[in-house]
């Protein structure tokens, strides 16, 4: 059964354990306090031994069912791990089927993964897994949630917290929810009357920002032009390449275009979304955008993006770093001032 965040901590409360609950995701904080949180669960239900098992290219479940038939010396009762360092070959989805069959009702297995993708759980074994117990993917906390998200946090410390002051610590731990545990935990002993203000952020909170060109995408997407130079400036300072970030330039706006007119042409922009590839989280960004200019001018940008290209392979001198910012505020903001595009 595939559950959420919040049914996950009713169920913890309210049900007996399943023998398989399965934890996705590429947060590690929510992972990690989801996990936290099922142990807690499990040790109140009599599950205090804990077996870690890594799953690597080699594994080939041998483990996992050792485990699975092993009983403890005292009788106790187990919660199995599984930490995926890689995907199941055939030999570990054989065990893990197995197992999931003959699973010991005394113990309990934990399965903790990066995200699931989309082929992998329509796949009929891993439907067999889920369906005997709890799946449940955790998803990033998006850049319009992570206010509501930090709020909530400091609410949870027993702390308030002026709505400008939220803000500016949203800006300074974007992308890193772990950086953002810690600072509330820090400013919960630094703030008086327990109030958060802006003065105190300014003055304690490091800039730990981290950031994807994935993020970089969504931005310049939907118009937000300060958070995409600023993303720019903090992908560029992490060492990644100018070619990497062209390269999404370049996709996003070939996809924009093949959206654009077939929207045009009277085609069905939710058909097109579906042949693109396009989920549905990240179909309004590509609808903002698409409003925001023409066709045409995306269609410039891209003709305009081979400056780009051959100054980062050297044949135009200049920082590839200053074209790719122009480019950005071109797509993000077309009414101000940029480059003049060919």
């Amino acid at each position: 059964m595939k559950i959420t965040a919040a049914q996950l901590h009713k169920n913890l409360h309210s049900n007996s354990l399943p023998p398989v609950i399965w934890v996705s995701g590429d947060e590690p904080l929510l992972v990690l306090e989801a996990c936290d949180a099922i142990r807690n669960a499990a040790s109140k239900q009599g599950i205090t031994e804990r077996n870690v098992i890594e799953v690597d290219a080699r594994f080939d479940g041998s483990d996992l069912i050792a485990a699975n038939q092993s009983m403890s010396l005292f009788g106790e009762r187990e919660c199995i791990e599984l930490r995926l360092q890689a995907k199941f070959n055939d030999k570990g989805r054989k065990a893990l089927l197995e197992y999931v069959q003959t699973a010991n009702p005394d113990n309990l297995l934990l399965i903790v993964s990066e995200r699931i993708e989309g082929s992998q759980s329509k796949a009929k074994w891993f439907n067999q897994v889920v369906d005997a117990g709890w799946w449940l993917p955790l998803w990033p906390i998006e850049h319009h949630q992570l206010p509501g998200w930090i709020t909530q946090r400091i609410q949870q410390a027993g702390l308030s917290a002026e709505p400008d002051a939220v803000a500016l610590l949203a800006e300074r731990i974007d992308g890193n929810l772990l950086a953002a545990k810690q600072e509330i935990e820090k400013l919960a002993l630094l703030a008086e009357d327990g109030r958060i203000s802006t003065d105190l952020i300014l003055s304690s909170v490091a800039d730990s920002s981290r950031y994807t060109v994935f993020d970089l995408s969504s931005a310049f997407l939907t118009g937000d032009l300060a958070r995409t130079l600023r993303i720019m400036h903090g992908l560029a300072s992490e060492g990644v390449e100018p070619p990497i970030v062209l390269w999404l330039i370049t996709r996003e706006l070939r996809l924009l275009i093949e959206l654009a007119e077939a929207q045009a042409q009277g085609q069905s922009i939710n058909g097109v979304f579906k042949r693109l590839r396009i989920f549905d989280k990240r179909q309004n960004d590509y609808q903002l955008a698409m409003q925001r200019a023409s066709v045409v001018h995306y269609q410039r940008c891209l003709v305009s993006c081979s400056r780009i290209d051959a100054m980062i392979k050297g044949q135009v001198k200049g920082d590839p770093w200053t074209l790719i910012s122009e480019m950005l505020v071109a797509i993000t903001a077309p009414g101000l001032p940029a480059y003049q595009l060919q």
